[in-house]
């Protein structure tokens, strides 16, 4: 199925890593020109290389979102965008007792201020060009949060919140704005740290039993095993293409069922 995507630029932030760089492989694989957006300078351009040699097109744009002046040079070297994926963010586990105000003020500019700040920036010209997509990284935490983390689970609740805001304030245009909400996704750092808990609690000794056990007893879903990047990738990849025009507002949950709700 062609997603119908080049011709198109989508900066992705946080996308020398994890979901956010297989969300800029897939889109390349697409046809779409990608930026690729992290604060390593060796790292960005690994990927954006690896893209280019791929037969992708792909550009990097360095920066901490977490100022004004590092969304201003993130948006400057991104020049002319009409995808925008909010995907960067921080993850720290603490439980109440540690997760202080400052933590939590940290937090919340990390995870939703930096957003706002691209949004702020690169919506204004989707408006003018009359086409764009805005798409957030959020998740189940936000609607279904652990007692651990508080800080984390409220930032991913105000990313799903001001998505559908933008949404609502995008009406009678043709950009648009959605969520798409991981479930527990396994990536390196992931199946490493399982693997050395396993002995403990008891999961197996192939990561086949380690999987199996450890989402049973961590993150119960219907599919009985842990996301893959790709699988982000693709639901974000969809709502990028002309045929997601009719989705605003919307949460795709690709979490393998973890969040239990018919609506």
């Amino acid at each position: 199925m062609d997603l119908q995507l080049t011709g198109h630029r989508a900066l992705i932030t946080g996308s020398t890593s994890g979901l956010g760089e297989a969300t800029a492989r897939l889109l390349a694989a697409e046809g779409a020109e990608v930026v690729i957006h992290g604060r390593s300078g060796d790292r960005a351009h690994e990927v954006a290389d690896s893209i280019v040699k791929n037969g992708g097109k792909a550009t990097i744009a360095l920066g901490d979102l977490g100022t004004d002046a590092g969304a201003d040079q993130v948006a400057a070297a991104a020049g002319d965008i009409d995808i925008l994926v909010n995907n960067a963010g921080a993850y720290e586990h603490l439980p109440w007792a540690e997760a202080t105000a400052d933590i939590w003020l940290h937090t919340y500019n990390i995870n939703v201020v930096s957003g706002v700040r691209m949004i702020q920036r690169l919506v204004p010209a989707m408006r003018d060009k009359e086409y764009g997509r805005v798409v957030t990284i959020g998740g189940g935490l936000s609607m279904q949060p652990f007692d651990n983390h508080p800080h984390y689970n409220a930032s991913l609740a105000a990313r799903h919140n001001l998505a559908v805001s933008l949404a609502r304030d995008l009406a009678g245009t043709k950009v648009t704005s959605n969520v798409v909400a991981p479930g527990a996704i396994l990536v390196p750092a992931v199946q490493e740290f399982l693997t050395k808990l396993s002995p403990e609690r008891g999961w197996g000794d192939t990561w086949d039993e380690i999987e199996y056990n450890s989402v049973r007893e961590i993150v119960p879903n219907d599919r009985v095993r842990y996301g893959r990047p790709d699988e982000i990738a693709g639901a974000v990849a969809y709502l990028c293409g002309p045929y997601a025009e009719y989705i605003s507002g919307a949460t795709i949950r690709v979490d393998g069922g973890t969040v239990r709700g018919a609506f």
